[in-house]
């Protein structure tokens, strides 16, 4: 996947939007507000150690050490909460691969949204 299909992909997903919270070298992606994913767009602004292009995503703690022992392309967060948000190099990594971890964490966001709310997504 490139950066454009990646952006394409996420936005086709059921009520996600996307702005710019943390500067023009970044686009965060959210559900109901809540973000899921973060796309790096390749800026040098925030001295980031690599310029290999990258997403953050947010997944479940143990899903994020099962995909760091398994993928050399998934690694801890550099600049989120390393816990529960895993660095995804795309291009290096299955299509099929990178867009189930994008739905698995917009659906990890979905159910932690009040249930009337959660209904619309799940």
């Amino acid at each position: 996947m490139n950066i454009e299909q990646v952006r394409e992909y996420t936005l086709s997903l059921p009520g996600v939007t996307e702005d710019q919270p943390f500067g023009d070298d970044n686009i965060t992606f959210r559900l109901e507000g809540k973000i899921f994913m973060c796309l790096w767009l390749g800026n040098d602004k925030q001295n980031i150690k690599d310029s290999e292009p990258r997403l953050a995503l947010k997944l479940a703690p143990d899903r994020n050490e099962e995909l760091r022992a398994r993928f050399s392309a998934v690694t801890p967060a550099w600049h989120w909460n390393k816990k529960h948000w895993n660095d995804v190099y795309y291009e290096q990594l299955e299509d099929s691969s990178v867009m189930e971890w994008i739905k698995e964490s917009y659906y990890l966001v979905a159910s932690k949204l009040p249930k009337i709310v959660r209904q619309k997504y799940i």
